[in-house]
């Protein structure tokens, strides 16, 4: 969720029809159409792989907000964020560090962003002690050794956490995810990409299964962070059921969201706290709330916490990866990228995984959990479906590509292996998965550690052609 609220949303809303017309405004013309990508990554200490604790992540972001082009956010005094010219890295409530790319015309725009990052923070986590792992789920720390992130807003979310679900405050503290962010052209184009997504969402969960470990063993789950998910908040968390109606719609997304209880709004730099009743956002329509009256900013900010496998906020956003190793991490955006970007693609894609009912979607789902690339499928696996969805993305991206030698299907390279062998990460994690707890933590980073010397693809790529946007990042 993001920790920056929108200053130009200050309107009353005075008419329901301007909640549609909020999602409707997200439309693009395709040729504006980009990809932004969200990376969260685990901070732990280097030496006993226990969770980092804020004081150190805080001067983590104090150097890497000195060495670049960001402004420094504080709240109460602490720092909490970097904002920088259309791009942010933040801080979620256990400590894992969110890069929020900005929206780029291609993959190599956001590989160049990414490596830039992952180079500068890199150097000064490790002289701090400092390692970042792109995993699922925290390895090792329990939920109870990990201090919350000081933010007025998780003072809210973590206690209703208690209330409403099992595993929230692990969801919070314990987990980290990749997610992509997409345009669309209007409404139909909109939801049509929105149900196929989220038919994708097992592929996307057994393809990128990385997150088998929690409390310091395996968690008889490749990807403990999908099932995490599920017992989070059922008013806000899994799969959207009006994506199965015959025409959904901007209307059927805005009726859901109505109905979703509210966490808080933001007034004068605070946060009100709204949970301490069922108190929807239909009903903060109609009755305001301690005198405030609904604006667009409060509806912006409400869509922010509804954590479905994919939503709307008003691009569409992807959330079904578990974080990932540096190398594989733009894999989940170049095959969404390949399979949604791409009118012919799009219709191919969705004849091989339409789901013919909720349930068995959601069985499906649940069961990509466990069993990743061995999940039955149709009359075969979810390893199938992935080698015959790869190709389709492939050709995909060759035919969106900006220049000869910018072919973003390089970034499927990586998972062609994995989807060929049907072995996820997780279950190479596991398989060496012994010894003490220093071997462990060495087996940590060499399977998803993040290094300094993480390079861009971009520039040996693009040398051909002139491009502003390939490879700039915010630092100095």
């Amino acid at each position: 969720m993001s920790t920056f609220t929108k200053d130009n949303l200050a309107t009353l809303i005075t008419d329901p029809a301007q909640l549609h017309d909020f999602l409707a405004a997200g439309a693009k013309p395709r040729d504006q159409w980009g990809v932004g990508i969200e990376l969260e990554k685990l901070v732990i200490d280097a030496a006993t792989g226990a969770a980092a604790d804020y004081t150190r992540i805080g001067s983590l972001l104090e150097r890497l907000g000195s060495a670049g082009d960001w402004e420094k956010i504080y709240e109460d005094g602490r720092i909490i964020a970097l904002k920088g010219p259309g791009s942010s890295v933040t801080l979620e409530p256990g400590g894992q560090l969110e890069l929020s790319g900005r929206l780029c015309s291609d993959l190599f725009c956001c590989h160049g962003d990414f490596a830039g990052h992952v180079r500068h923070a890199t150097a000064i986590a490790d002289e701090l002690g400092l390692t970042f792992l792109g995993l699922g789920a925290q390895p090792f720390s329990r939920l109870e050794q990990i201090a919350w992130v000081p933010k007025s807003r998780y003072d809210i979310m973590g206690p209703y956490m208690l209330r409403c679900g099992d595993m929230g405050q692990r969801m919070m503290k314990q987990t980290a995810g990749i997610q992509v962010n997409l345009d669309y052209l209007d409404e139909a184009d909109c939801f049509a990409k929105l149900c196929l997504a989220q038919a994708l969402a097992p592929l996307l969960y057994s393809l990128f299964a990385n997150a088998p470990l929690l409390d310091g063993a395996p968690s008889g789950f490749l990807s403990a962070r999908g099932e995490i998910w599920r017992r989070t908040d059922p008013d806000r968390t899994g799969l959207l059921p009006f994506l199965f109606a015959a025409t959904p719609g901007f209307d059927d997304y805005v009726e859901f969201a109505l109905d979703v209880p509210m966490y808080f709004i933001r007034r004068s730099d605070h946060f009100l706290d709204m949970t301490t009743e069922r108190f929807t956002f239909r009903r903060y329509l109609a009755e305001g709330f301690a005198g405030a009256q609904a604006t667009l900013a409060d509806w912006d900010l409400h869509l922010s916490t509804l954590f479905t496998e994919v939503r709307l906020r008003p691009q569409i956003e992807v959330r079904s990866m578990d974080s990932l190793p540096p190398a594989l991490s733009m894999a989940p955006a170049a095959l969404l990228k390949g399979l949604l970007y791409d009118a012919e693609t799009m219709t191919a894609a969705w004849e091989l995984c339409r789901p013919t009912s909720a349930e068995e979607l959601q069985k499906t789902l649940q069961t990509s959990w466990r069993e990743g690339l061995r999940t039955p499928w149709r009359s075969g696996t979810l390893r199938d479906l992935a080698r015959e969805c790869l190709p389709l993305a492939r050709a995909a991206l060759s035919r969106q590509r900006r220049c000869v030698a910018c072919d973003e299907g390089i970034f499927l390279d990586t998972i062609e292996e994995l989807a060929a062998s049907g072995v996820t990460l997780a279950e190479r994690l596991l398989a060496d998965w012994f010894g003490d707890r220093p071997a462990k933590i060495n087996l940590l980073k060499r399977h998803c550690g993040f290094s300094p010397e993480f390079k861009s693809l971009c520039p040996e790529r693009c040398i051909d052609v002139p491009r502003p946007d390939c490879g700039r990042n915010f630092y100095t």
